[in-house]
């Protein structure tokens, strides 16, 4: 079985209740969960496959613990590693931004030769512009528990499904 690094960030505890509830539906799979602000840098090496959790501040920002931990990425050893990423944002408040931060992290890990899985349908959000959209598609499980929380539970099984096979 694959060791699973769920890495997150988490500055109102949100990602970090969605980080919790993706390792409870993901129970059967081998998963340690570290909060990235107290992440040694060389922390990922250790796990066979990642998943990374992200939420998106203001005009597109990643939170600040991961602002301070991206470049610690170069030297993780990505390539070939299966990574999934779930992001967290606001699609009422920032709807020119909704869930760009995991974008930006999705970008940084494919030019390192990741290999990313679990992409998610944009059906039943509401946003003007993500960078987080590739093929109509975002590029991890999309999650708004500021307009849509009570979507999360359903999203996340789903998500989760889908992912497994990777991670098994």
């Amino acid at each position: 079985m694959k060791k699973i690094g769920l890495f997150y960030a988490s500055s109102t505890g949100s990602t970090e209740d969605m980080a919790t509830e993706i390792k409870k539906s993901l129970g059967d799979l081998d998963i340690t969960m570290h909060n990235i602000a107290q992440s040694a840098n060389d922390e990922m090496t250790k796990y066979d496959a990642l998943i990374f959790g992200i939420s998106t501040w203001g005009d597109g920002d990643l939170q600040d613990d991961w602002e301070d931990y991206i470049d610690n990425l170069d030297n993780a050893e990505l390539s070939g590693k299966t990574i999934a990423l779930f992001g967290l944002g606001d699609q009422e408040e920032y709807p020119d931004h909704f869930l760009s931060a995991m974008g930006t992290i999705y970008e940084k890990i494919v030019s390192l030769g990741a290999n990313v899985v679990g992409s998610f349908p944009t059906d039943g959000f509401e946003f003007d512009e993500s960078s987080a959209v590739i093929d109509d598609m975002f590029v991890g499980l999309a999650l708004d528990e500021d307009n849509q929380d009570d979507q999360s539970p359903k999203r996340i099984k789903s998500w989760c499904d889908s992912i497994r096979p990777h991670f098994a």
